[in-house]
């Protein structure tokens, strides 16, 4: 009985080391943000699998962009499946850096900066003005319509409406059981040099 009593304490440490482990965010404490920041996560969900399925060079499943709210840094991202509340539809949201890194989500991250960061600004607000709109996700992927955003299609539009188009933007075939469309991955934006990368984590 004995025995059993250690083991059955032994297995209960463990997992409690590893929820442990898994709370809180994966964003290092000193890590500097600015408004336009583009940020990248490789999220935990099965919709993070499956983007990752269809984009197999890319490292990241999920893309947001750093906002001004009243001096204080928020990512607007639009995202499916995280509500803020019971009936919270799939929509743009706003929410804390360390939120969006919530190790729960995300196994690693990372921060690009654009070089100008003036347009930088500008595409910022452009974000905001999508969340304050209350914007919901497109669940059909649809590029060409405004009124819907999906992730990446967010951080597109933005900096397009800054004035500076992403460049080198290739829109990739989702294909997957049940699922057939044609999108923007995170990694569309890995063409654009004019972002470089300020902190992989």
């Amino acid at each position: 009985m004995h025995q059993f009593n250690a083991l059955l304490i032994g297995i209960l440490t463990l997992l409690l080391v590893a929820c442990s482990a898994a709370e809180g965010s994966i964003m290092p404490s000193d890590l500097s943000l600015q408004a336009g920041d583009i940020v990248l996560r490789r999220g935990r969900s099965l919709e993070s699998t499956a983007v990752l399925m269809a984009d197999r060079s890319g490292a990241y499943s999920h893309i947001g962009m750093i906002v001004d709210s009243a001096g204080v840094k928020m990512v607007v991202h639009a995202v499916p499946g995280e509500p803020d509340y019971p009936g919270d539809p799939d929509r743009v949201k706003m929410e804390r850096p360390e939120a969006f890194f919530d190790a729960r989500r995300a196994q690693i991250g990372e921060v690009r900066r654009q070089s100008d960061s003036v347009v930088a600004r500008r595409a910022a607000l452009a974000a905001m003005d999508y969340y304050r709109r209350g914007l919901l996700f497109d669940h059909d992927y649809d590029t060409a319509d405004s009124t819907r955003l999906y992730c990446t299609e967010l951080v597109v539009r933005a900096y397009a409406a800054a004035g500076c188009p992403i460049r080198g933007l290739r829109e990739r075939r989702y294909n997957l059981p049940g699922i057939d469309i044609t999108c923007l991955l995170p990694t569309a934006i890995d063409a654009d040099r004019r972002f470089r990368s300020v902190r992989c984590f």
